[in-house]
């Protein structure tokens, strides 16, 4: 983000205090980088096999919801189970989504891959854009992830800068009065109507208070659980890649796993 944008985001953060301390906050590309050491698997001795999809489907259109919270894409018995720990307010989750969603499907498709995107918070700006992302259901929610990194940056550009009235309007709100509204400024609300979401639906996903907390309780058992440095962290069979940020890393490890 660039620096106007970024202080917008650090102000709105400071006045959701109430909900800003619940959140675990890691930091956008915390302890990935493409020149670091990587750790993944050694190979394989055999690849694993590919796996057909049900007659008429096609593995890369069956998503569902997991029970950890996130959605998954892909084969659901997969042997080869990646999880992603995204912001989608994190360029350098962008950076992943814009060159290594399209590649990733490739591998999903064979069968024997399963991915899977969790939401994880790194500002209060991120829980609307989570909620509302997730608001259609498993169906249209890559494609909304998707298009949300695409336009990513023209979003958050387009936030309150130091000096907007906005900033004072908020502090009079409720922490989840503050999320909407950021969210509704953000251009997050018109972003989901846009993709068949309706007005009405898109208010009642960014005041589901429940499901705020929940994704808010799952950010912090899992940042203890797999210590989460920053965005975006990738899990392969339930083991942390280190240092690991970019597709040509997740690649190498996919195909050091078998895939």
């Amino acid at each position: 983000m660039n620096g106007t944008t970024s202080n917008g985001v650090k102000r709105l953060r400071r006045i959701v205090i109430g909900l800003a301390a619940t959140i675990a906050l890691a930091g956008c590309g915390g302890g990935t980088g493409e020149n670091e050491n990587i750790s993944v698997p050694e190979a394989t001795s055999t690849p694993v096999a590919a796996a057909s999809a049900p007659a008429g489907k096609q593995w890369v259109d069956t998503v569902e919801q997991t029970a950890q919270g996130g959605f998954r894409m892909g084969n659901p018995d997969a042997p080869i189970k990646l999880v992603e720990y995204g912001s989608r307010t994190c360029s350098h989750c962008a950076a992943f989504a814009l060159t290594g969603f399209e590649p990733l499907k490739a591998y999903v498709a064979s069968g024997k891959v399963s991915y899977e995107f969790r939401d994880f918070l790194l500002n209060p700006i991120d829980l609307g854009a989570s909620l509302l992302g997730r608001c259609a259901g498993p169906g249209p929610f890559f494609p909304i992830l998707d298009q949300m990194y695409q336009q990513q940056q023209q979003i958050l550009e387009n936030g309150p800068k130091e000096g907007d009235p906005f900033f004072e309007k908020v502090k009079s709100m409720t922490p989840p009065q503050q999320i909407a509204a950021a969210a509704e400024r953000y251009g997050y609300l018109e972003f989901v109507k846009q993709r068949g979401v309706s007005e009405a639906q898109a208010r009642q996903c960014l005041t589901d208070e429940a499901a705020a907390k929940a994704l808010v309780e799952r950010n912090q058992a899992d940042a203890k659980k797999y210590n989460i440095p920053g965005t975006p962290t990738f899990i392969l069979n339930d083991k942390v890649l280190e240092n690991v940020g970019t597709w040509p890393q997740v690649e190498a490890a996919l195909k050091g796993a078998g895939a």
